[in-house]
């Protein structure tokens, strides 16, 4: 009966102290952008992924005419 306890004793210490030390460790984190992994997507030959692209591509078009008209608005304005 001694023999046990002093086994399951020795196991509960060699468990709490076998823990790894994670404050030392690095987060090993996605390191992809949204658009980067939406450029992957549209690429890959998954079903209806082109629509993807062409999404970005319609937001990319939307964005260059707002800079464009923002361009327009701010050179008008200025005296």
């Amino acid at each position: 009966m001694k023999s046990i306890l002093w086994v399951v004793l020795i196991c509960l210490i060699v468990a709490c102290g076998s823990g790894s030390d994670k404050s030392g460790q690095t987060v090993n984190r996605d390191t992809l952008t949204e658009r980067q992994k939406d450029s992957i997507l549209a690429n890959s030959k998954i079903p209806n992924a082109r629509a993807v692209g062409r999404a970005m591509n319609a937001a990319d078009s939307m964005s260059a005419r707002i800079r464009a008209s923002d361009t327009v608005a701010r050179d008008t304005t200025e005296f």
